[in-house]
């Protein structure tokens, strides 16, 4: 699986940002998605996952602000991020994990970067 992932760029705080990440398979085939961020010097964190069911989760930090979503036609799962604030800057990451024989693969795509400015 080939993930695209867009949409970052510098917002103002308490403004919005879409984030992409397209897939090159079916969606629906996939066991989950989720975005993950991560800064200079720290380990990557879970943002938000959806589930191939539709079942969603968020970290702490970002419910109620952040929603995760699939379009399945289209093969993209969108982060959608409102109320940002500068610690949500961060780099952001599109994940996979897709079952194939019994044996559960995980993909990365490419980050997109995401700036909050005070």
């Amino acid at each position: 699986v080939q993930l695209q992932a867009s949409g970052g760029g510098l917002v103002q705080t308490g403004g919005s940002l879409r984030l992409s990440c397209a897939a090159s398979e079916s969606t629906s085939s996939i066991n989950a998605i989720a975005w993950y961020r991560q800064t200079p010097g720290n380990r990557r964190e879970l943002v938000a996952a959806v589930s191939s069911g539709g079942s969603a989760d968020y970290a702490d930090s970002v419910k109620g602000r952040f929603t995760i979503s699939t379009d399945n036609a289209k093969n993209t799962v969108y982060l959608q991020m409102n109320s940002l604030k500068p610690e949500d800057t961060a780099v952001y990451y599109c994940s996979a994990d897709r079952s194939d024989g019994g044996s559960l693969y995980h993909y990365w795509g490419q980050g997109t970067e995401v700036t909050v400015s005070s």
